[in-house]
């Protein structure tokens, strides 16, 4: 009985002798204040404007436009229209109305743009007076920094497709030109290019 009783003792020692090494190798509690400064810190790389918003500053001003409609590579005459582009947000979001023409028929346009630091990409979303259809689309500029393409998706009702997928590609000629190129990629890969602006600065 005795050594019974002297083995348990001996063994919860050691439990005992275990459990506070085991606390003792434990970090030290990060204290809440420090959590709340590291996680702050990084969200400011999602909520502060940096070098990818630099970029928007690109396309602001009034620009005189001349649009051309493509079909199997082949252009319409081009089309006279105006854009300008303000910042809706400073720094973060680009607006830009537009009044147009397409075969004749006179159409005004919104866009917004800006680039989304947790998504990683530019972002763009159009809409006109002349049809009730949301355009988005994202991307990133190119390795040679001198265009910005995007890949998003529109309802074609004069076809009846719905989420077809488009690829807009902006190209910077200079500061004072610049051609917005968007493209029909369900065609194939040939004459895809549909819509050609080119926008020159006033």
């Amino acid at each position: 009985m005795k050594k019974t009783i002297v083995i348990s003792a001996l063994v919860l020692g050691m439990l005992s002798i275990t459990l506070t090494a085991d606390e003792g190798d434990k970090p030290a509690a990060t204290p809440p204040d420090a959590d709340m400064k590291a996680a702050m810190e990084r969200v400011k790389g999602f909520t502060d404007p940096g070098p990818n918003h630099k970029v928007l500053e690109r396309f602001l001003g009034k620009w005189n436009t001349e649009t051309s409609f493509f079909m199997a590579g082949n252009a319409t005459p081009p089309e006279k229209g105006v854009s300008e582009f303000s910042w809706l947000m400073e720094n973060r979001w680009l607006k830009c109305e537009y009044s147009n023409s397409m075969m004749g028929m006179a159409y005004n346009g919104f866009t917004l743009m800006g680039y989304d630091n947790f998504k990683k990409s530019y972002v763009m979303t159009s809409v006109t007076d002349i049809d009730t259809m949301m355009m988005r689309s994202e991307g990133d500029m190119d390795p040679s920094g001198q265009s910005l393409i995007l890949y998003g998706t529109l309802d074609e009702y004069l076809s009846g497709e719905h989420d077809k997928m488009v690829k807009s590609v902006w190209r910077f000629e200079s500061p004072t030109k610049m051609v917005l190129e968007i493209h029909d990629l369900p065609i194939g890969e040939k004459n895809t290019k549909v819509v050609e602006v080119t926008f020159n600065k006033e």
